[in-house]
């Protein structure tokens, strides 16, 4: 799991690229025929890993509703999604006691409703991914967690 971060009382001046607070996010869970949807990322963090498709949370969006979006936007698939399965917090610090990214994920059960995945959005790729060949993957490890620990897929 992430380290701890040490707690400091120093206020840094918030950046686009130094976030001030930290920002809710979304993934979600969605299997089809024994496989897992997976995208590979396109930006930070864990940019060139595969991973649960998801990102930001928009202001007024259930976790559901986040979740059903960022699998459409990403993936082309349309998903029902559930309840929350796993939660973390996704953090990189930077030079200078600021932090390059403070990401609070919630990844949520989702069933397949329709489609076939197609890389969009700033998913570099998106597929169907069985057991045996997300070996073969650079998969993020929380994602890797997940499918192992949570759901015994691999």
């Amino acid at each position: 799991m992430q380290p701890r971060v040490p707690y400091t009382n120093r206020t840094m001046p918030a950046t686009p690229s130094h976030p001030a607070h930290p920002v809710a996010a979304i993934g979600a869970v969605v299997f089809h025929k024994n496989a897992v949807l997976l995208v590979r990322r396109g930006r930070p963090p864990a940019q060139q890993e595969w991973a649960v498709p998801g990102g930001k949370i928009r202001l007024g969006e259930t976790l559901q509703q986040a979740a059903e979006r960022e699998v459409l936007e990403e993936t082309g698939v349309v998903i029902r999604a559930g309840a929350p399965v796993f939660a973390f917090d996704l953090i990189e610090q930077a030079t200078g006691g600021s932090y390059r990214y403070h990401y609070v994920v919630v990844d949520v059960a989702a069933d397949y409703v329709s489609g076939e995945p197609v890389a969009a959005d700033d998913a570099l790729d998106a597929r169907w991914v069985g057991p045996n060949a997300l070996l073969q993957l650079t998969v993020n490890r929380y994602t890797l967690h997940l499918l192992h620990d949570i759901y015994h897929f691999i």
